[in-house]
């Protein structure tokens, strides 16, 4: 009971923090910006591009590129040989370990001063909705967070693992007592067997908070209704908050929801590797608060300028509501102007609150078209919401180039939970949604350039199974939701 009297007067003063920061969003992201460029003068990075010399952002601008991992990636490799200063001062104290798409296995550097931002930013996401609500009890109750292994391997004396993993480490320990799984359990690498040592944990345990990447968590609740026959509410009647990030959950809402039988209240959160960059602060309003005192000097770039030789590059007072920006990073673990990969839109500047709309490399345009993940996820919810019986398990989409017959188009690959009663109408209805959408798209659909989207209806196992067999299966690891190649589309129809 004490964590949840506590937690009260914690949250407003936390809160109150908040709003004083998100008030000054230009001086804040300025002091940000200083304390990063003075910190980093020394290093190699720093001397390389002249830090010394750096008095204002176009400085900054001028001597330091947008670069990706890749390009980075010579910085990394003497950071990973053991050398110090080389982005950040010293050595980082751990390496978050990820799966890149396109760059095999990255080694993001986590430094003790960029640490405290990923543990404090989860716990004031928690803060945030205990103000906002009133709602703390869960605290008392049992707490799960479905997460990757905290094994940690050491990689010339660095720390290496998991980003969640990394931060199963640092759990404060008035926590410790009521986190579930086990850490024994924890560390088992096999997302399946971990599952069901998941469930011999917590199936008799007053189960009131679970966190996770919503299919998984799925995946979760549909071994629970296999074994007990019964709804997740009847199992967990504590539970009343899901933490989630990672994916838009909204094609995953109501099929949740039915497994739970109940709706509760959920928390969406956006952690990288690279830093916690927002989380939802209030039930009400739209989009996540971007957290600019988080160590973190942002940039922002259309996608319509990114992929031009020299775009234009814009700090957090420069950016407009309703425009699609990459996110650049500059952080106080040796970033600089790191594309993370990641697509956000404003939808509010007072305070900054943001969507994640996608990735700048996962997006369709065979055709000129260019549609973005957020398009195609507001076309499957607005589909859904007219074919109220339909519940998916997972979706991505691909490009037809060349059918066998008749016009390209666009394939959508769907595993369906409970299928449309009139796939026909599904269909049109998905169609009709992402023309008006998508201008382009639109265009190429009147012109007869590519006809309307077709379905492929996937087993309900079947996105499970690929991930099964790239060995990805559960963790944060997510399916692309679109892809311009049918690399993925071609895999998904031999499951």
């Amino acid at each position: 009971m004490f964590r949840s009297i506590l937690s009260k007067p914690f949250a407003s003063w936390v809160v109150k923090s908040q709003n004083n920061w998100a008030g000054r969003p230009a001086e804040v992201q300025r002091q940000v910006f200083n304390y990063l460029i003075t910190n980093a003068q020394h290093t190699t990075f720093g001397q390389d591009h002249d830090f010394a010399g750096i008095h204002s952002y176009q400085d900054f601008k001028d001597r330091v590129p947008i670069r990706d991992y890749e390009q980075l990636k010579p910085y990394i490799e003497q950071v990973i040989n053991g050398w110090k200063d080389v982005l950040w001062q010293g050595k980082p104290l751990y390496f978050a370990k990820t799966s890149g798409t396109t760059s095999g296995t990255k080694y993001i550097p986590i430094s003790k001063e960029s640490i405290p931002y990923h543990i404090n930013s989860a716990r004031n996401a928690l803060l945030s909705y205990i103000h906002e609500t009133g709602n703390s009890k869960f605290l008392d109750k049992k707490l799960i967070f479905l997460s990757g292994s905290p094994v940690l391997d050491l990689k010339n004396g660095i720390f290496t693992g998991r980003m969640s993993g990394i931060a199963n480490h640092h759990v404060p320990a008035y926590l410790r007592s009521n986190q579930l799984p086990s850490y024994q359990t924890n560390c088992i690498e096999d997302w399946e067997e971990k599952l069901d040592k998941i469930i011999d944990e917590t199936i008799d345990k007053p189960m009131s908070l679970i966190s996770g990447i919503p299919p998984w968590v799925q995946m979760y609740f549909d071994k629970i209704q296999a074994r007990t026959g019964k709804q997740i509410k009847e199992v967990f009647p504590d539970f009343s908050v899901f933490v989630y990030g990672g994916v838009n959950f909204e094609p995953y809402r109501k099929k949740l929801f039915d497994s739970i039988g109940k709706t509760i209240d959920s928390i969406e959160t956006y952690p990288a590797s690279e830093g916690f960059i927002a989380f939802q602060d209030s039930q009400s309003a739209e989009g996540l608060l971007l957290l600019l005192d988080n160590g973190m000097f942002y940039e922002f770039i259309s996608t319509d300028e990114y992929f031009k030789e020299n775009p234009k590059r814009l700090s957090i007072e420069e950016v407009e509501v309703g425009v699609n920006y990459a996110i650049i990073l500059n952080t106080n673990a040796g970033l600089w102007g790191y594309s993370i990969g990641d697509t956000v839109k404003f939808v509010s500047k007072n305070p900054y609150r943001i969507i994640v709309t996608g990735r700048i490399k996962h997006f369709i345009s065979a055709f000129g078209e260019h549609v973005i993940g957020e398009e195609v996820e507001k076309a499957m919810k607005h589909a859904i919401g007219l074919n109220g019986e339909v519940e998916i398990t997972e979706f991505t989409v691909a490009p037809q180039v060349t059918p066998s017959s008749g016009l390209p188009h666009h394939e959508w690959l769907i595993a369906f939970a409970k299928p449309p009663n009139d796939i026909a109408k599904f269909s049109a209805d998905l169609d009709k949604k992402m023309c008006e959408l998508n201008s382009y798209y639109d265009d190429l659909i009147t012109g007869n350039i590519l006809t309307n989207l077709k379905i492929t209806v996937l087993p309900t196992d079947a996105f499970i199974d690929y991930m099964r067999k790239k060995g990805k299966l559960g963790g944060q690891n997510k399916v692309p939701r679109l892809a311009n190649t049918r690399e993925i589309a071609d895999e998904l129809r031999k499951v």
